[in-house]
C-alpha cells in the first residue's frame, strides 16, 4: 500500500505521466481536476482513481526508467535505452568499484548503485552534485548513500583512486581522462565513454589505442516501438533514435 513519502507515478487515459511525492493532506492538480493525496495513501499499487473533474488515473510505483525521465534535473540525463546497455558493456555487478565522472543529475549513478556497485563520482558543479545526491536518495533511499561518494573535482586533472574496476565517463572530452584511467584501473578493468558526437568517440578511441587499452568497440542504441491494435500492426511513427555513442575497452597488462 502507498504511504506518505512514497513516490507515485500517475498515468492518465492519454498515457501522460506525472511523478508525485505523497504528503498527508496534499493535492495533485492537473487540467483534469484535483487528486487528493489522502485518496492514494493506503491504496494499492496499480489502483485506479478519479480526479475532482472525473479524470481517470492509474497509480503505480515508478520504475527506475520512469524516475529517470521524470526526476528533477539540470544536465541532460542518459536515457534508459542507453543505461541498460551500459550495465552490460561495463559488466556492472555487486561489489565493483566504479569511478563515474560527470554525474550530472544522477541517472547513471542510481543505475549503477541499484546494480550493486560502489560509486565514486567526480563532478565539477556543486549544483549538479547536490541534485544527483538528492535524486539518488529519492529513488533508492538514504541507506544506499554509503556506497555513493561524490567529489567536486575535475577528472581531466587526474584520478586519485587506484585499483578501480570500471571508469565511466560522460564528459565533453573523455580522451583527456584516458591516461589517468590507465593508471587508476586494475589490469583487465573496463573504461566506457558516452559521447553525443562521433568525432568525440573517434578521439576517445585514438587515446585508448595510445594508452594500453584493447578490444575497443563503439556502438549506438536505437529504440523503436511498435503499434499493435487488432489487425493494425506497424512501427510507431516516433522513435528514440540517436542520443549518444557508447565506446568501451579493456586495459591490458603492460
Amino acid at each position: 500500500m502507498f504511504e506518505a513519502g512514497d513516490r507515485v507515478l500517475l498515468v492518465d487515459r492519454k498515457d501522460r505521466r506525472y511523478l508525485v511525492t505523497l504528503e498527508a493532506g496534499g493535492e495533485f492538480h492537473s487540467h483534469t481536476g484535483v487528486v487528493d493525496h489522502d485518496d492514494l495513501i493506503g491504496s494499492p499499487d496499480g489502483g485506479r482513481l478519479r480526479s475532482s473533474r472525473g479524470g481517470s488515473f492509474v497509480a503505480f510505483r515508478p520504475t527506475l526508467s520512469d524516475f529517470v525521465l521524470k526526476m528533477p534535473r539540470g544536465a541532460q540525463v542518459i536515457y534508459p535505452k542507453d543505461l541498460g546497455p551500459i550495465l552490460m558493456l561495463a559488466d556492472i555487478r555487486p561489489g565493483v568499484r566504479v569511478l563515474e565522472s560527470g554525474v550530472g543529475s544522477g541517472a547513471l549513478s542510481m543505475t549503477l548503485l541499484r546494480a550493486g556497485a560502489q560509486v565514486i563520482g567526480y563532478e565539477i558543479r556543486d549544483d549538479f552534485a547536490e541534485r544527483a545526491l538528492r535524486n539518488v536518495e529519492a529513488m533508492l533511499g538514504a541507506e544506499e548513500l554509503h556506497r555513493y561518494d561524490v567529489e567536486i573535482r575535475d577528472a581531466y586533472g587526474g584520478i586519485d583512486e587506484t585499483d578501480l574496476d570500471r571508469v565511466l565517463l560522460d564528459l565533453p572530452e573523455p580522451w583527456q581522462v584516458v591516461p589517468h584511467a590507465a593508471k587508476a584501473l586494475r589490469q583487465g578493468g573496463i573504461i566506457l565513454a558516452y559521447t553525443p558526437s562521433i568525432v568525440q568517440a573517434a578521439s576517445f578511441r585514438e587515446a585508448l589505442d595510445e594508452h594500453g587499452f584493447a578490444f575497443s568497440e563503439t556502438l549506438e542504441v536505437t529504440h523503436r516501438s511498435w503499434h499493435i491494435e487488432g489487425a493494425a500492426v506497424r512501427p510507431a511513427h516516433r522513435m528514440v533514435g540517436h542520443t549518444g555513442f557508447l565506446s568501451h575497452a579493456r586495459l591490458l597488462a603492460p
